[in-house]
């Protein structure tokens, strides 16, 4: 997929908009209670597009080791965009000026309390990251082509806390992406592929 015609389909509010809200917490919306986050969704524009993820230290006290865009919590005062631009700086080292931010996509409930909104950014390849190794193990790159493939995502599920516990996977040579991570990468991949 070229980058104008990854702008186009990112960039119609409209579009985003008709896909609504998503994950566990989606039937409480508007989301009363919930904690507002946002992260990036950086998308590397090599010949060969792909979408740049961080694996979470081992030894942080939530989510450790888990696959996430950068991102974190709003900061009093900040819009989505602040945040996530600033989370990302903090977290891989890129710098706030390098994405080109091209719109918001809906935002994801979780079910852990946070109404998260993800902002997607066109990255020119060339950009400098210098990961904190308090925060993140490693970033790591993921193929547009696999996110553009229907047949790409998986459904596994497991008990917690006594209850049969649905989500999506998306296959990686290297890492588990599930959770939240993999409900945004679905909702990118309904709004990128043709036809959708």
């Amino acid at each position: 997929m070229q980058r104008a015609e990854i702008e186009r389909r990112l960039s119609d509010p409209a579009r985003l908009y008709a896909i609504g809200p998503t994950g566990p917490q989606a039937e409480a919306f508007p989301p009363a209670g919930l904690r507002p986050a946002a992260v990036l969704v950086p998308i590397v524009l090599y010949a060969e597009p792909v979408i740049l993820l961080t694996r979470r230290s081992a030894h942080l006290p939530r989510h450790a080791g888990q696959v996430a865009f950068p991102g974190g919590r709003i900061e009093e005062g900040e819009t989505p965009e602040q945040a996530a631009l600033r989370e990302a700086e903090e977290e891989i080292g890129l710098p706030r000026h390098w994405p080109r931010l091209i719109g918001r996509m809906p935002l994801h409930l979780t079910g852990t309390g946070y109404a998260v909104t993800p902002v997607v950014g066109l990255l020119e390849p060339g950009f400098p990251l210098a990961p904190d190794a308090n925060e993140v193990e490693e970033t790591f790159e993921f193929p547009l082509a696999t996110l553009l493939d229907p047949a790409a995502p998986r459904r596994e599920a497991r008990e917690y806390q006594g209850h049969r516990r649905e989500y999506w996977v998306w296959p990686h040579e290297r890492h588990h992406i599930w959770g939240a991570t993999a409900s945004i990468l679905l909702t990118l991949a309904r709004l990128l592929r043709p036809g959708e």
